[in-house]
C-alpha cells in the first residue's frame, strides 16, 4: 500500500514520463499539443486520460449543466459515430447518461483495459501502448470533426 503522497508521486510522474513521451507527436493538424491535457476548445467538452490501481480509460466527457445542451452534443457525436468508429478503429462504449465519481450527470463515450496499475511501473509501457493511438485517434477524430461543434463554444 502507497501513502497518498507515495501513490500522488507515481501518478505525476507516470503522467510526465507519458507527457514527455508524446512530446514529439503532432497533432492531426500538426501543432504542439497537449496530450495529457487536450483542449478541444469547448468548455464543457473534455477528453480525458485516467489511470488507477486497478484500470485505464480515455474517454470524452460532456459535462454542459443543462441537460437539453448536453444532450445534443452528445447526439452530434452519434450523428458523427460512423467517422469516430472508423478513426479509433474500435467499439467504445457510448453513455448518454454517465454519474462521474462525484454523482453529476455528464454523458461519456469511453475505452478502458482493467487488471493494470499505474502504481505498477512494470504496467507503465503497457498504459503508454494503452493511451498513445487513442488519444492519437481521438485527435484525428477531433481535427475532422470538431467544426461541427461550434456552435457549442
Amino acid at each position: 500500500m502507497y501513502s497518498k503522497e507515495e501513490a500522488k508521486r507515481l501518478k505525476e510522474n507516470f503522467w510526465t514520463t507519458f507527457g514527455q513521451y508524446m512530446s514529439v507527436v503532432p497533432s492531426a493538424d500538426y501543432e504542439k499539443v497537449n496530450w495529457v491535457n487536450y483542449k478541444t476548445g469547448i468548455k464543457t467538452l473534455y477528453f480525458r486520460l485516467e489511470a488507477t490501481n486497478k484500470t485505464a480509460s480515455i474517454y470524452i466527457e460532456i459535462t454542459h449543466p443543462d441537460d437539453a445542451i448536453r444532450q445534443l452534443m452528445f447526439d452530434q457525436f452519434k450523428e458523427l459515430k460512423n467517422v469516430f468508429s472508423s478513426t479509433v478503429a474500435e467499439d467504445w462504449e457510448w453513455d448518454e447518461v454517465y454519474y462521474d465519481e462525484n454523482g453529476k450527470k455528464t454523458a461519456r463515450i469511453s475505452t478502458s483495459i482493467a487488471k493494470i496499475s499505474v502504481f505498477n511501473k512494470e504496467h507503465w509501457p503497457n498504459l503508454i501502448s494503452f493511451f498513445k493511438p487513442r488519444i492519437i485517434a481521438l485527435d484525428e477524430f477531433w481535427s475532422m470533426a470538431k467544426y461541427s461543434f461550434d456552435i457549442f463554444k
